[in-house]
């Protein structure tokens, strides 16, 4: 069981390690990281942004309908929490502003970028298994069971979701497969009224010209 338990422990980090981001934002530039995230999901971040004086950093969290779910001007270290209210894609933006009159070749070195940390969770990650440990003082192989418990009910959500999508998408295609179908019925029909039309039209007018019986 000790063996298991590690395993757990190895694999929570390598999740919530996959949402940990790093990456350096030159001064008066924008950048956007998209998540896609499902209905009902817990979404927390947190943010270290080198502070270069003069020089503030803009940090926006909004979705695909242009809803703003965060919105810090002069962003520096903090943190986020929201809750989906439906599946949708999430831009966390992050933008450097250069103060007006300023050139970017009169910057230095180091001031010519911001070193931007953002690390989001989500779902099941965004659990402090510590506080229910200490709340309910559970044990460390309780506190295992629960994060499996909790994993298996956000895996068994996940493959209900992909069925979901599945399906959604084999009606489109079945949908789509009729339409063409449809389509091509029609457009036969068409030329084959078109030819018809074509030949009787032929036949009356060589016959007006006698040139056939």
């Amino acid at each position: 069981m000790q063996i298991s338990s590690t395993f757990v422990i190895l694999w929570f980090s390598l999740i919530n390690s996959i949402y940990c981001i790093s990456f350096h934002l030159p001064i008066s530039t924008k950048k956007c990281l998209k998540e896609e995230i499902h209905k009902d999901t817990i979404v927390t971040g947190d943010y270290d942004i080198t502070s270069v004086p003069g020089f503030p950093t803009h940090l926006q969290v909004k979705d695909t309908k242009g809803h703003t779910l965060y919105n810090k001007e002069d962003a520096v270290k903090g943190n986020f929490a929201f809750t989906t209210e439906e599946y949708d894609i999430f831009d966390i933006c992050v933008e450097t502003k250069l103060p007006p009159g300023q050139q970017k070749h009169h910057l230095s070195g180091f001031q010519a970028s911001k070193e931007v940390n953002i690390k989001i969770k989500h779902g099941v990650e965004t659990k402090d298994y510590d506080a229910l440990a200490k709340a309910n003082k559970l044990k460390p192989l309780e506190v295992e069971l629960n994060r499996l418990e909790d994993l298996s009910s956000a895996i068994v959500s996940d493959f209900a979701y992909m069925k979901e999508r599945e399906e959604e998408m084999r009606n489109t295609n079945e949908s789509t497969n009729n339409k063409v179908l449809y389509f091509s019925i029609f457009s036969m029909i068409c030329l084959m009224s078109l030819a018809i039309w074509q030949v009787l039209y032929l036949r009356r007018y060589f016959k007006a010209k006698k040139l056939i019986d």
